[in-house]
Parts: C-alpha cells; structure tokens; sequence
C-alpha cells in the first residue's frame, strides 16, 4: 500500500510559479510510474504530468506543455511539479498518484493510488 502526501500548493498571480511535492510511502517508488492530475470545481479530474517507471521520460498535456516541468527523486521517495508562468485556468486541487502499469499512463482508471490533493489559487 502507497500513501502519497501532496504539499506546496498555495495562492499566486497570474504569471507565478509553484512548485509541488508529493512524498510517497510504503512501496518500492522506483517501481511506479507518478502523475499530477487536478479537478477545478464543476470539472472532471484531468490528467497534467507523468514521468515514466524509469524516469526516464516525462509528458505532458497540451495545456500544461512548456510551462510545467514533471520530475522525480527516487533517493527521496518525491515526485515534483514544477509550475510557471501559471494562468487563472490552472486553478484546481492538484493531485498526486501513482500506477503500477508500464507505459506511459495518463488516464485516472490508470492510477492505483491518490494523495489527497494541494489547492493551487492563480489570481488575475
């Protein structure tokens, strides 16, 4: 069993950064893939970053691309989100999860453990 803690969210203008961490847990992290989702009021949870068993490999969707950067340490057990040039769009609760799959998962069904999420606030 995985339990993932998220932190670092908070309030910022548009055009800010935040960076945010998730430490995980109760498992071998080496051996999942991580992602950050995040779910705006009214919304479905959205898929934003992922970075690959390995860590070799990071991707990204096409509204977060260039502007948020996935990576992982896995002496410390944490995954990271690093998030720039931050847009009042990007407001939502920002989840951490991990998935035991290969590949490149980026759907919720996907992940078998959730953090309980950090609130992001971007203001105009």
């Amino acid at each position: 069993q995985v339990q993932l803690v998220e932190s670092g969210g908070g309030l910022v203008q548009a055009g800010g950064s935040l960076r945010l961490s998730c430490a995980a847990s109760g498992g071998t992290f080496s051996s999942y893939a991580m992602g950050w989702f995040r779910q705006a009021p009214g919304k479905e949870r959205e898929f934003v970053a992922g970075n690959w068993r390995s860590g070799v490999g990071s991707y990204y969707s096409d509204s977060v691309k260039g502007r948020f950067t996935i990576s992982r340490d896995n002496a410390k057990n944490t995954v990271y989100l690093q998030m720039n040039s931050l847009k009042p769009e990007d407001t939502a609760l920002y989840y951490c999860a991990a998935s035991r799959r290969l590949g490149a998962p980026s759907l919720v069904y996907e992940y078998d453990y959730w953090g309980q999420g950090t609130q992001v606030t971007v203001s105009s």
